[in-house]
Parts: C-alpha cells; sequence; structure tokens
C-alpha cells in the first residue's frame, strides 16, 4: 500500500469542469442562491466484445477486510443491496462475503460497475486497508423525504467547490485511501461531477453526506461542514414548509356555503389584471355616460403576473425591497397571494427566494394581547421553521420574503418616529412593535417584504420609506367569461351564468371584480346543485348590486372593524347615500374633502372598513399631491343614490325629488305615494339627455321588487307594502312611451321595463 505522499506525488490536479455525471443523469438541479446544474445523460457502455474477459493472467490474493464497512447496518437477505430514492436513480451494491474485489471494473452496469472477482492465492497477501470510520444507520429511521439524489449532488458538489485546490487534492487522497474499493481510477483523475457522481453511486445518500463531513474535518474544514450541514437542514425546511403551504393554499372552496366542496386552485384561478402602475383610480367604464378620466397617472400601464412582483430581473432594475400591492375591495388581492404562494412552491417562479412566508393579519391578530418574538410567531404558524437558526434568516444563499395580506385590517397604531427599535428576532415584544420594525425595515434587512391591502394604507408609511406599488384591478373581458367556465366544469353551466352577465352592459362591466363574479356564481350554484333547470336566479340589475353592498358591509368589513348596529349601519348608508346622490345631481365623480366634511362620515370607515370607495393620489402639477376618493364604480355611487331615495321615501314618507320640482311644477307633488315618487324620479331621468339618471332610475324601480325588498327591509324602520308596485310602475312608463314626449329616451324605459319584470 502506498502512504501519503506517494499518493501526493501520483495526484493530478482536477480540474473544476462539469463533466459528465451518471446519478440523477439528465436532469436539472437549482438550489439556493446557487448556480443551475445540469446532470447530463450517462456516457454510452464500454463495448468489451462478445469474448470473456481473460483471466489467466490474474494474480492469486487472500481475502481482503469488506470493501463496504459502511453497509453493515443495512444487509439483507440475499448477496445485493438495491438502494433507491424519490428521483429513480437505483444505486446497486454488490456485496459477497466469498471473494474479495478489485479496483477493475466492466462498465456496462446500470448505475454502479459491477466488480469482477479476483482469484485466490494462498501464497500472497495484501496490507490491510486503512482504518475507515463506520457508519451506523438505524434503519427504522425514514429518510426525509427532501433527501434527493439530485439535492444531494447539489449539496456535496457545491461545499467541494468552496474547497481550495490543494483541500479538493487532499480529499481525493483520503477518499482514495480509505474507499480505494469503490474506484476504478485514482479520483485525482475525475473531475467534481464524476467524483461526486462515484460517490452517489456506490453508497447510499446518507452515507455519501456522512463520508463527505468526515474526510472534511480530517482536513480541518469545520466551516464548510458546518455549510453542508446548513444545506440539509434548509432543505428540510423549504420541503416541510412546502408540504404545510399546499395544505394551507392549494384548495378553495367553489362557493360561499361551508359545506361545499373543496376544489384545486389551479382549477378555478383566473389570470388577473395587474398593473405595473398605481394610483390608477377607479374603473369608470359605463353603459350610458363617458366619465372622464379620474386619476392623474402618466406613466404608460404594463401588465404584470405574480410571477414578475419581486421576481430576480424586476430587483436588478428596481432596487427596492418592499412592494406595496393595493386594489379596491374584491378585486382579487388574495387570489394574487395565493397564485404567488403556489408558483414559489411549484418552482414556477421566485426560484431566489429560499422561504416564504405568508402572514395574513387575520392569523396575527391572536398575537395582539401577547409579548412574541417574530421567532415564535414564525414556529406557531410554521412548525418547520423550528429546525433553522438565527444565522439562517440573515444568511446571503437565498431571500426571505414576507407576505403581509391584509394590512388595512390592522388597527394597531403604526407609530414610525415613537415604536422602539427591534434588532433580536428572538426578544418578545409586543405585535405593533413587530409590524412598525418590519415595515421600517429594521428586522431582516435581507429579507423582501409584501405587503397586500387597500389603497389609504399608504398614508400610514413614512415619507422616506423606499417601496415600489402596483395595482391589482381584477379582470380584464376575456378573465370574465373564464372564471365561470373555471367555476362550472359542465360548459352548458357555464353558458348559462355568461349568457346571464351578457344580458346587462353594466352586469358585464362589473364582473371585473371577482368578488362580484363569485357572487353572481353563487346565485347560480344553489341552482345546479338541486338540478332544478328550471329555477331562474333573479336577473335584474339591482339584485347583484344589493348583494354586493351586504357582502363589502358585513362580512369583508368584519375582518377590519367591530359589528356595528343595524341602527348604525342604516345611518352610515344615508349619509352616503345622500353624498352619493348630491353628487350625482353635480355629475361628480371625485369626492372632495370639503364633500366629506359635510357628511360627516369618516373616509376610512368608508375607503378601509366597508370598502365602497378608493382613495388614490392625483398629481395635477409636478409638485402637487391631491388625496382624491371615488366611489369603487360610477354604478355604485349611483346604486347608493337610489338607496337613500329609497330609504328617504321608506322611513320618513318624503320624496326627496318634491322640494327639488315644486317651485317649477307648484301643486303638482301633494302625496307621498310610492308612485308619486317614482314618477318623480322618471320625469327627471327623461329630461336629462345626458343619461346621468338612467342607471340611477333602474335601481330605484328594481328596489321595489319582492325579491330585493327582502334583502332590503331590515334598513327600514317600518313595514312596506306596495302590492300594486310593479303593475303602476309599468303602467307609468308604458304611458310616457306612449307620450313620446322625450324620443331619445325611451331605450332606457324600455330597459326599466325590464329591471321590473324580472
Amino acid at each position: 500500500m502506498m502512504d501519503d505522499s506517494e499518493l501526493e506525488a501520483m495526484a493530478t490536479p482536477s480540474d473544476s469542469s462539469l463533466g459528465d455525471a451518471v446519478s440523477g443523469r439528465g436532469q436539472s438541479v437549482s438550489g439556493e442562491g446557487d448556480d443551475l446544474f445540469y446532470i447530463p445523460e450517462r456516457r454510452p457502455s464500454l463495448d468489451l466484445g462478445p469474448s470473456p474477459m481473460d483471466t489467466s493472467h490474474w494474480q492469486y490474493v487472500d481475502q481482503a477486510s469488506s470493501p463496504a464497512l459502511g453497509y453493515s447496518s443495512m444487509t439483507s437477505e440475499g448477496d445485493s443491496i438495491h438502494m433507491s430514492d424519490e428521483d429513480g436513480s437505483p444505486t446497486r451494491v454488490q456485496l459477497n462475503g466469498a471473494d474479495s474485489y478489485s479496483s477493475c471494473y466492466s462498465l456496462d452496469s446500470d448505475d454502479c460497475e459491477k466488480m469482477i472477482p479476483k482469484l485466490k492465492c494462498k501464497d500472497d497477501t495484501v496490507s490491510e486497508l486503512p482504518i475507515k470510520p463506520e457508519f451506523f444507520q438505524d434503519p427504522n429511521e425514514p429518510r426525509h423525504p427532501s433527501l434527493t439524489v439530485a439535492f444531494t449532488f447539489k449539496a456535496i458538489s457545491n461545499t467541494l467547490g468552496k474547497l481550495s485546490e490543494s483541500d479538493i487534492r487532499y480529499f481525493k487522497m483520503l477518499l482514495w485511501k480509505r474507499y480505494s474499493h469503490s474506484f476504478n481510477t485514482h479520483p485525482q483523475a475525475l473531475d467534481m461531477v464524476d467524483l461526486v457522481d462515484r460517490l452517489l453511486e456506490c453508497f447510499n445518500l446518507e452515507f455519501s453526506l456522512q463520508i463527505t463531513k468526515t474526510l472534511l474535518q480530517d482536513i480541518g474544514q469545520t466551516k464548510i461542514i458546518d455549510y453542508l450541514e446548513t444545506l440539509c437542514i434548509k432543505n428540510e425546511v423549504h420541503y416541510d414548509l412546502c408540504e404545510n403551504l399546499k395544505k394551507k393554499f392549494g384548495e378553495v372552496r367553489e362557493d360561499a356555503d361551508p359545506q361545499a366542496a373543496m376544489r384545486p386552485f389551479d382549477d378555478v384561478f383566473t389570470d388577473l389584471y395587474i398593473s405595473s402602475t398605481c394610483d390608477n383610480g377607479p374603473n369608470i367604464d359605463h353603459e350610458v355616460v363617458t366619465v372622464e378620466k379620474l386619476d392623474s397617472s402618466r406613466k404608460k400601464e404594463k401588465l404584470l403576473s405574480t410571477k414578475d412582483i419581486f421576481s430576480a430581473e424586476r430587483m436588478k432594475r428596481k432596487h427596492f425591497k418592499f412592494m406595496l400591492i393595493t386594489g379596491v375591495a374584491g378585486s382579487g388581492k388574495s387570489m394574487a397571494v395565493r397564485r404567488l404562494v403556489l408558483d414559489w412552491i411549484e418552482k414556477k417562479s421566485h426560484l431566489h427566494v429560499s422561504f416564504l412566508f405568508p402572514l395574513s393579519f387575520r392569523e396575527l391578530k391572536q398575537f395582539e394581547n401577547s409579548r412574541i418574538s417574530v421567532v415564535e410567531i414564525l414556529q406557531t404558524l410554521y412548525p418547520a421553521t423550528k429546525k433553522l437558526r438565527d444565522e439562517d434568516y440573515n444568511c446571503d444563499d437565498g431571500k426571505i420574503m414576507f407576505i403581509f395580506d391584509g394590512l388595512d385590517e390592522y388597527k394597531g397604531e403604526l407609530d414610525f418616529h415613537n415604536t422602539s427599535i427591534l434588532r433580536d428576532l428572538k426578544d418578545p415584544t409586543t405585535l405593533n412593535i413587530i409590524v412598525v420594525n418590519l415595515l421600517r425595515e429594521r428586522l431582516l434587512f435581507r429579507s423582501l417584504l409584501l405587503v397586500f391591502s387597500r389603497s389609504q394604507v399608504r398614508r400610514c408609511l413614512p415619507y422616506d420609506t423606499h417601496y415600489d406599488e402596483i395595482d391589482v384591478r381584477g379582470f380584464h373581458d376575456p378573465q370574465k367569461d373564464e372564471y365561470f367556465q373555471k367555476r362550472f366544469t359542465d360548459p352548458d353551466q357555464a353558458a348559462r351564468v355568461i349568457a346571464y352577465i351578457n344580458s346587462s352592459k353594466t352586469l358585464r362591466i362589473m364582473c371585473h371584480l371577482p368578488l362580484f363574479c363569485s357572487l353572481v356564481a353563487d346565485e347560480f350554484q344553489p341552482i345546479f346543485r338541486n338540478q332544478a333547470t328550471w329555477a331562474e336566479p333573479p336577473r335584474n340589475l339591482t339584485h347583484m348590486y344589493t348583494k354586493l353592498l351586504l357582502a363589502l358591509i358585513r362580512p369583508h368589513r368584519a375582518f377590519r372593524a367591530p359589528t356595528r348596529s343595524l341602527n348604525k349601519e342604516r345611518d352610515f348608508l344615508m349619509k352616503v347615500g345622500k353624498l352619493a346622490f348630491d353628487m350625482l345631481e353635480r355629475g361628480k365623480f371625485k369626492i372632495s374633502k370639503y364633500d366629506w366634511e359635510e357628511t360627516g362620515v369618516n373616509d376610512v370607515e368608508v375607503v378601509i372598513n366597508s370598502g365602497l370607495c378608493i382613495q388614490y393620489m392625483k398629481s395635477p402639477l409636478v409638485l402637487c399631491h391631491e388625496k382624491v376618493i371615488s366611489f369603487i364604480h360610477p354604478t355604485m355611487q349611483e346604486y347608493l343614490a337610489a338607496l337613500y331615495v329609497f330609504l328617504y321615501f321608506t322611513n320618513q314618507g318624503k320624496n326627496i325629488f318634491e322640494q327639488q320640482l315644486k317651485d317649477r311644477f307648484k301643486g303638482i307633488f301633494k302625496g307621498h305615494t310610492v308612485i308619486e315618487l317614482y314618477k318623480s324620479a322618471v320625469d327627471t331621468s327623461l329630461r336629462h339627455d345626458d343619461g346621468k339618471y338612467d342607471i340611477f332610475l333602474r335601481f330605484l324601480l328594481g328596489m321595489g321588487l319582492k325579491t330585493n325588498l327582502g334583502l332590503l327591509e331590515q334598513f327600514c324602520t317600518s313595514t312596506v307594502k306596495w302590492p300594486t308596485l310593479i303593475e303602476d310602475a309599468t303602467a307609468l312608463i308604458e304611458k310616457r312611451i306612449r307620450e313620446n314626449q322625450y324620443p331619445g329616451r325611451n331605450g332606457n324605459l324600455t330597459l326599466c321595463l325590464q329591471e321590473l319584470k324580472s
């Protein structure tokens, strides 16, 4: 046996180029912060011809000690042990107690070269192999699912890649001395890929890692051992975290029914309209009137997907670690969170991110009244992180992304000037201090912070905070049909729903909000589930807007503010409705600061809590910035105006148009019957050629239908009994059409008749 000096003398430096590999062949391997490795296909086997090998010249030696001491704890019945991993790359180790083996191999095996036995000669002896450490593995301990051939190959390759050239030569020399039976040539002749590949062929994954650590220990590279152990720990945490997130975000319910079946999110997700610009204002598409552009954004808009959010390419162009994603209520922000998380799990995007932690403020509320650290929060919500060490949160090998969904739901005071600085992740403190320090980027300074919120939360951020902002705006027109085609797997059912939204241009426009689409689908779902093909959902426009209003001020508001009494809710709707009606009369769609002061309504309540309005910044001049508030859509303003007129009449018995028209038509408005109210509304609409009261009139007429009265009567202080309303209103409108005093306005009167027939 040669000594170390002789081995080192014959060693040839290995180049660092990537050669051919056998284990995991044909795979692409990527990891945290590392370059992409491609493991090419196996080299063709060497053709030795059909003749058997001539062994007449072989020498006889005494049987040597077992060359595979590392497998002493894995002996099974028979002479062959087959090991395989999830990647489908089997490893075959041939053990035979009766024969010894040489380093001469045939090259026609599948994964590991077959060992050809030498014939024994009693007179010949060999020196003992160097002492090797013996590794033990508990046969009852299952292999962690994250430990695969691909990962092990990459981890060992990257670890050895950190060694100097001389340390690599020494590593190979020790490997040859202790495990020469596993190599047909001296490892000094192997490049990095072949070296690691050979190691994985002849030892299982656990032993390959242990051998690497042992040899690194012998050459005094303890820091590199720590690096390898860190890779293994982070790989296990990454796998467990992904499994946790799959269960949490991978499935959604078909509808609002808590008993409804769960479906894979991929089956129902529809691409969202995400704009690269912010302060875009509300959607202003309208069936009748032309609404002047409400925002002042001059930037050219670029359409984005969730894969573009904090993408490696975008981060090179914009050096932000904090991104704010805003959108009106029901625009699909939570859908975007799910899509981003699942794409990261499936390695479709954000490969530069090591760990991704979605932290919704609905979950964080459980920590509001306790002292807790950042680490404890993560370990509570994601138990897999208990394996991580402090240094793993601030390493350079990969980014950590935090996703805060629903910052608008957080009611703690965000005091960025007087809140104490938090630097240690393990220091127990209050949730408020943690949130402020994260938004201030004082914690985890290498991490990426992604915040989803309704628009007004920007005013809570300090002026010197550097962040990027994009806007989630719901669906483009083609995605509206796609949503229903995915929601209803039966094509006939999907076609029926699409026909319904196409029956009204306003319905079609409002389906730009995913929340509105889901409400439409919820109307049809019970009908299809009960197979009542004859049943029809309410087909009037007013019904779906009433459903949207109740969804925003009830279940969606409940996450943001305490439940209020019915009286306070009615008072709120009357104040907001009066504002909407006054603006409608003036033809305005932007709410000024003076208007808010007149109504006495808190803008936080109407923008954040109830989500009926949107706040954005307008810059009429370069250095002039104006805060603007508008309703989430012009038709929502018209609906609330109609609701105000309806409740003003039913609760107080007053006709809102009477005072406005009495000076012009004295003596006409004497009664306070519902038909008098409708006469006033119809005549007001007809006199305005611009059509600004057209949609308002449809809403007001629709509120008198039985299906809508059932939803709105909770806001009425007295019982509403209008038994002949539909007949009386229909007769009134038909009379106005016959009179034909306003020929250009008859089209809207016809649509009003359709609203009453639904």
